[in-house]
């Protein structure tokens, strides 16, 4: 029997970035699945505090050189890849000079948030799809970490969906407690559009605040889960109205084996 196949996207992954509830699960949940007999692919951003050399990152050529043209201009877009030896899984990274060079993950060193975090999220969902394209890999569940991979959900179920790599795909989204305090950029729906995403599929995220954005991607999934012990409350009860499967916050020496189990419900 041919292995299912999971792709995972988070917006922090540790030993790259500090440890934090979601870097860590986005960390040992794809060993414990792929130990579970799964195949898998994992994806981050490659912010300007990952450190290249320590963690031995390096291009693949043979996946870089795209562009993504985002509100009508081109954004190289650059793979690398690195390894955790111990776990035998490798994490490939999402770059781009623009989007994802300064030193800081979503904020400046003021603590200000970045005004094209828009951008940078709607960069980073395609280049992550784009990439599992050219690997021609295809994945019967997608699970999406944090705020960053929003996107995913409603581009897999629209935008993705006639590419028969991921006409099948299930997808997961894990909200945490990451909430940023802005709006997003007040033409965010706008540089949205592809093809085939209709207006009312962005009608949510008219007013693009943390909490909107977290409910299109509810919307777009196929199952929710609380990653982290505590989640804005509107969240959870939009969650809750909008009857999709979904699995409560999950202690640490448990949670893999209960995602698992809802892998396997949903493929």
């Amino acid at each position: 029997m041919e292995k299912k196949k999971v792709l995972f996207i988070s917006s922090e992954i540790t030993p790259y970035l500090p440890e934090t509830e979601m870097s860590k699960k986005a960390r040992y949940l794809p060993q414990g699945i792929q130990e579970r007999g799964k195949e898998i692919r994992t994806f981050m951003p490659r912010y300007g505090n990952v450190n290249e050399r320590r963690n031995q990152l390096h291009e693949v050529i043979r996946l870089s050189g795209m562009n993504l043209i985002i509100d009508d201009t081109d954004h190289p877009l650059i793979i690398k890849v690195a390894s955790i030896q111990s776990a035998r899984m490798q994490v490939y990274f999402i770059d781009n000079e623009d989007y994802f060079q300064r030193k800081h993950t979503y904020r400046d060193a003021k603590g200000n948030e970045f005004p094209d975090n828009d951008e940078r999220a709607i960069f980073f969902a395609r280049g992550v799809l784009e990439t599992v394209i050219k690997l021609r890999w295809a994945p019967d569940l997608i699970h999406c970490h944090g705020w960053l991979t929003s996107l995913v959900p409603l581009y897999i179920k629209k935008a993705y969906h006639d590419d028969p790599l991921f006409e099948n795909s299930k997808v997961v989204y894990s909200v945490y407690h990451d909430d940023f305090k802005n709006t997003l950029d007040a033409t965010f729906r706008t540089k949205l559009q592809m093809n085939n995403i209709e207006e009312d599929d962005t009608e949510l995220v008219d007013d693009p605040t943390y909490i909107n954005l977290s409910k299109l991607a509810i919307q777009f999934s196929d199952a929710v889960i609380q990653g982290s012990p505590k989640v804005n409350s509107e969240i959870t009860e939009f969650i809750q109205t909008s009857e999709k499967l979904f699995l409560d916050y999950q202690p640490e020496h448990t949670y893999i084996d209960t995602y698992n189990d809802l892998y396997d419900k949903l493929l």
